[in-house]
């Protein structure tokens, strides 16, 4: 054919072709004793699974966060949404609720996941024991894969443990707690696993994925086969479609290997603020596999300064320690989450009191049990199921408390609390009245260095000045400080809070602190500097500091 006669060319229609790969997983971390047998052919089949089915949404979901924050830091106030009003207002729908062995949830242990609090949470004594791969476990592949590890052989009855000093730890109680595994939130990845999509980006992988994925997957039909359940605390959740990612997930989680819809059981932590406004719609995306509403006192404080942290002097809070759970907007937070929860059916578990006993100084330990005493005290008479604690020594002290009020029966979730009257404007009415001190923004710097500082060592739960500190009570210690610089706050003894005072301090706590050949401080130092003295805030601490100091390199 010559060019004279050849057909003239047509426009292209329809999308363009793509190069495709198949999607596939990659374990980049090193290969540790017996990791093989978590990170398993099947087990990576399934992780890959769970990406290319849901990373995209994650993503998505991750910018409305940042669209919301954008929203309220320019003077949007969160409100409760119109176009789920009809959610709220049909009062005919209830969620699954408990699940095999989470009828009773009165006291509740939380820890990481290494071998020893494994086994000292399962012979504690409490009804659940919420195994912590979140805000207690730094994220180091260690403590990641080998929290696994410990999960595996604790529910197949096979875990025993002997310290370098040569104590022997095991299970010795006849009946343990039921376990609740908490995988990482939304906004954090896992660097030593890498996910190749079908159109060959390769990306760090979902921690939430993962942590989840390796659990489900390995344990769901164990726990079954034992009378209970997989079952799961989500952490961070900002909305309702979050809700819906995580109940999509669960579906074909269970379709995957075969077990019935619904056998999953989820508690959610309200524990931002957004999430606050949305209770009721998070329930019902989750309504077939929801047992409960937590109220995550710590990071719901961080999730306020976070959202309105240049909003004006108004919205700044005093010391740290006078943030607690009688100031309004906490008491409108938590009387709402008992009063929603118990409207649809599900169990409403009150948070963690920081304070920890001492067995050397009978003197701290007699004032923890009378603050904690307080605490659950009041929890119980608010309507709340159960409560957290982060000492087994607490657990008589909590239960005694919650015997009172609920005797037999297992939990109060027939009292609804019709009295509980929570408008938007009362969950952001953050004057306490309460001014900063100087020795609140040194304790801030302080506990925040020092936490971090372990948390590098990989150290997620941490003894300081006794209290029990975790990522979350770290938040809240760096973000006050950012927040008291930007708005130009002065403690109470008319100190000026500027970056050279922080710095200061800095150097003050550099000076106090016991140094030893392996510690962090001067690594601890740079990451405080970083996301308490910056310009710009980060989200979440843990982002800059897992993305420079805990991530193995080859």
């Amino acid at each position: 054919m010559t060019p004279a006669t050849a057909a003239p060319m047509r426009p292209r229609t329809g999308a363009l072709p793509t190069q495709t790969t198949e999607p596939t997983i990659e374990v980049i971390g090193s290969m540790g004793p017996r990791y093989d047998e978590i990170l398993t052919p099947e087990a990576i089949a399934f992780l890959t699974e769970l990406h290319q089915r849901f990373s995209a949404r994650r993503h998505d979901r991750l910018a409305d966060r940042m669209r919301r924050r954008f929203e309220i830091g320019n003077g949007h106030d969160p409100q409760f949404r119109d176009d789920t009003r009809h959610i709220r207002e049909d009062a005919e729908w209830k969620v699954a609720g408990a699940g095999p062995g989470l009828e009773d949830r009165r006291v509740e242990i939380t820890g990481p996941t290494d071998p020893k609090m494994t086994i000292n949470a399962l012979n504690s004594g409490a009804k659940v024991w919420l195994a912590d791969q979140e805000d207690a476990t730094s994220p180091t592949w260690k403590n990641v894969i080998e929290g696994q590890l410990s999960l595996r052989d604790a529910i197949r009855g096979e875990l025993e443990y002997t310290s370098p000093e040569g104590k022997r730890y095991e299970v010795t109680a006849t009946e343990t707690p039921t376990i609740v595994m908490r995988p990482r939130g939304w906004h954090l990845i896992e660097h030593h696993i890498r996910f190749t999509d079908r159109t060959g980006r390769e990306m760090a992988a979902s921690g939430s994925l993962v942590d989840f994925g390796l659990y489900f997957f390995h344990n769901a039909t164990q726990l079954i086969a034992n009378g209970r359940g997989p079952y799961f605390y989500i952490a961070k959740l900002e909305s309702s479609e979050e809700a819906k990612l995580w109940d999509d997930v669960f579906t074909f989680s269970e379709q995957y290997i075969g077990i019935p819809h619904g056998t999953i059981r989820a508690t959610v932590l309200i524990e931002t603020l957004p999430a606050a406004f949305e209770m009721e719609e998070i329930l019902f995306e989750l309504r077939d596999h929801i047992a409960g509403l937590n109220a995550g006192r710590w990071d719901y404080i961080f999730s306020i300064i976070k959202n309105y942290r240049g909003r004006g002097a108004r919205f700044v809070l005093p010391d740290r320690s006078e943030v607690t759970m009688t100031v309004p907007f906490m008491r409108a937070y938590t009387e709402l989450l008992v009063q929603t929860c118990h409207k649809r059916g599900a169990f409403a578990i009150g948070g963690m009191s920081a304070f920890i006993p001492n067995r050397r100084d009978p003197e701290v330990t007699q004032r923890a049990f009378e603050k904690v005493a307080a605490d659950k005290k009041r929890e119980a008479g608010d309507g709340f199921d159960g409560t957290w604690v982060a000492h087994p020594d607490l657990i008589p002290v909590a239960r005694a408390e919650f015997d009172a009020v609920l005797g037999d029966r297992p939990n109060q979730v027939d009292r609804q609390r019709p009295d509980v009257q929570v408008t938007a404007a009362d969950l952001i009415d953050v004057h306490i009245g309460r001014p900063v001190t100087a020795q609140g923004v040194r304790d801030n710097v302080s506990v925040a260095i020092r936490y971090i500082e372990a948390w590098l060592r990989g150290l997620g739960a941490v003894a300081l000045d006794n209290l029990m500190e975790d990522a979350a009570t770290a938040e809240i210690s760096r973000s006050q400080v950012w927040q008291w610089i930007h708005q130009d706050r002065s403690t109470a003894e008319g100190d000026h809070i500027t970056r050279e005072y922080i710095e200061g301090l800095i150097t003050d706590v550099l000076a106090e602190v016991e140094h030893h050949g392996d510690d962090r401080f001067d690594d601890a130092a740079e990451v405080f500097r970083e996301v308490a003295l910056g310009q710009e805030f980060p989200a979440f601490l843990t982002l800059p500091a897992y993305s420079k100091f805990l991530i193995e390199t080859r």
